[in-house]
């Protein structure tokens, strides 16, 4: 066999395999039509015969036992080799196959015509055989010529279910995969193409509309994007919807990504300008470089999806994927993975507390608890790392209930060493939507024997704001439990001095992005004097965040400012060197009152228990 005759039977291989009927169920689609076939003819026997390598098998049979024979004996290896209608009046006269098992089971007569796919390729035969010689009437090949063709449009349309999107009518994710994958095998290795996928709407905007609108809508904006990419950016190139709202394509081999970004970003602006729609849709482009012969098709699409949320995530039109911003994504990814882990190991996870200094005494009346994680091969991970993606998820509500678990058993420890002040735990938005939390916190407290004003909550505007019916309802529950409440990061929300009068708090704590540098800006100055008169006014005491000198402390002093908090103080300590750190703070500032004669009781008792 001649190296071209090879591609060609490796080609006709690869076409028939990515129909995947080979050795599957019978179906009575094609049933049918060999029956119809064997009835025509008046013959005992009509198979739908595919070539495989190396043998016939039949996806259909009638008067067959046996499901498969070697194709270098069977008459319809010839057919697919040929793609032409074979006939054979007696087997036995044939020099080809009198010999064939065929002939030696007592078959005389054989006609078969090809099936050949859209694309060319042959992939068997639709055959009709009996027990006695015969002659073929020009009506009977045209007859079995339209069989066959039936047989082909059943087997193309079943290929088509599963790879066509029934909305827009564009071939689908499947086959986006697969062509793909022939692309890679027609264009050298080496080459760099460039896969664009488009995002219609973002998920927040497709909620909106399934709310609001029918669902044809959906349909008829699907279908006009299609159109508009196909017109506009798929000039000459095949489109894919690959998502509900997604549609990718490639670009053309000799598109750069020079050229690519800047025609894309003028397309889209110009199409957003155009939008006549109600429906506000925000498209989204991500572009994804690849290698050509060593690039996985889904690792593309990941990245291209990957660039498309950085798209949004930056209010841009197009992005292209980035190796960084994926890697980040992608640890983050994994550490949500892994901290179910971490809660229930017992050795990760651990609470470190940071002073809440009394300005006006220096003494220490309170610490709030913050979340540390040592992840066993990663390391320390910081909280700013983790918390974001902790708190939207489902992990939260068991997040927070270890948080309370932990920081309330080293309460009850430390009132029983005689250490008294009051903890912060921070809660996300995510629990301030659980039914039972306040039900839950009161259970903890009297559990421990603790009073309900040792344990203040501090809140973020932004958890509030998400439904602020159902957060402030809880809020008030909380409130009237006896539990305090801090509003956190005071000032950095957009509608602070209304979520001021409305949230039952008892304290303020001013965001640190106005403290740091205080004492260097006027301007300043003035907004956090403001803001300390304005909620004692209003009956709340006030913590400054991030005090780091004592130029800033001084200011605060003469401003008013009830309590600090901040690395000039300490850094969040450990359970271990919390209440050593305490002890010193105690008998520092009792000296420093009394001219070193006096040593408080609470130091004394603190100082043997540790």
């Amino acid at each position: 066999m001649t190296i071209s005759c090879q591609l060609t039977e490796s080609r006709r291989l690869q076409a028939l395999r990515k129909l995947k009927l080979l050795d599957t169920p019978p179906s009575a689609a094609f049933d049918r039509i060999t029956r119809m076939a064997a009835h025509f003819f008046q013959l005992p026997i009509a198979a739908v015969s595919l070539t495989d390598a190396d043998r016939q098998w039949f996806k259909s049979r009638v008067g067959i036992e046996h499901d498969s024979i070697p194709r270098m004996q069977a008459p319809c290896g010839e057919v697919a080799d040929t793609r032409e209608v074979l006939v054979i009046a007696d087997l036995q006269q044939d020099s080809d196959y009198r010999d064939s098992p065929l002939a030696a089971s007592g078959i005389r007569y054989y006609a078969g015509a090809p099936l050949v796919s859209l694309d060319g390729h042959c992939l068997g035969a639709l055959c009709v055989l009996g027990t006695e010689p015969r002659e073929t009437t020009a009506e009977e090949l045209a007859c079995l010529t339209d069989l066959a063709g039936m047989v082909m449009a059943q087997i193309e349309m079943m290929h088509a279910i599963g790879r066509v999107d029934p909305v827009s009518g564009l071939p689908n994710r499947t086959q986006f995969i697969e062509d793909f994958q022939d692309m890679q095998q027609e264009r050298p290795d080496g080459e760099w193409g460039l896969a664009i996928l488009i995002n219609l709407a973002t998920p927040q905007q497709l909620a909106h509309a399934a709310r609001a609108m029918e669902p044809v809508y959906l349909d008829e904006l699907v279908n006009d994007t299609a159109a508009w990419i196909q017109a506009e950016l798929g000039q000459g190139r095949k489109v894919y919807q690959v998502a509900t709202t997604q549609f990718a394509l490639l670009a053309a081999p000799s598109m750069t990504l020079d050229v690519c970004v800047p025609l894309i970003e003028a397309k889209i602006a110009r199409a957003i300008n155009t939008i006549t729609t109600s429906f506000v849709a925000t498209p989204a482009v991500g572009v994804a470089p690849f290698e050509v012969g060593s690039a996985d098709c889904l690792s593309v699409l990941r990245r291209a999806q990957s660039a498309v949320q950085d798209a949004i995530e930056r209010a841009a039109h197009v992005a292209v994927y980035s190796a960084h911003e994926d890697r980040l994504y992608r640890r983050r990814f994994t550490l949500l993975g892994d901290f179910s882990a971490a809660l229930a190991s017992g050795d990760q996870l651990r609470l470190v507390y940071q002073p809440r200094i009394d300005i006006a005494s220096g003494l220490c009346t309170g610490a709030e608890a913050l979340l540390r994680w040592n992840h066993p091969t990663l390391g320390a991970i910081g909280p700013a790392e983790f918390i974001p993606f902790i708190e939207r998820s489902r992990l939260a509500q068991a997040t927070t209930a270890w948080v309370i678990d932990t920081a309330l058993d080293q309460q009850q420890t430390w009132r029983q060493q005689g250490l008294t002040l009051q903890l912060s735990l921070n809660v996300s938005a995510t629990n301030l939507l659980e039914a039972d939390l306040a039900e839950r916190i009161v259970a903890a407290l009297d559990a421990r024997g603790l009073p309900h004003d040792c344990l203040e909550l501090e809140i973020t505007e932004s958890a509030i704001m998400e439904q602020p019916a159902k957060a402030n309802a809880m809020l008030e529950t909380i409130a009237a439990a006896g539990v305090h409440l801090a509003i956190d990061d005071f000032g950095t929300g957009y509608s602070s001095l209304a979520y001021l009068q409305r949230m039952p708090a008892d304290v303020v704590k001013i965001d640190q992005s106005f403290v740091r540098e205080l004492e260097h800006d006027e301007r300043q100055q003035c907004l956090v004097r403001a803001m300390i008169a304005l909620s004692q006014d209003m009956g709340h005491r006030v913590v400054a965040e991030g005090v780091e000198n004592d130029a800033v402390l001084a200011f605060l002093r003469q401003a008013g400012c009830d309590e600090a908090q901040g690395y000039f103080f300490a850094r969040p300590l450990e359970v271990v060197d919390f209440a050593g750190w305490y002890v010193s703070r105690l008998v520092g500032q009792a000296q420093l009152l009394a001219g070193g004669q006096i040593l408080p009781p609470e130091a004394g008792m603190l100082a043997t228990a540790i």
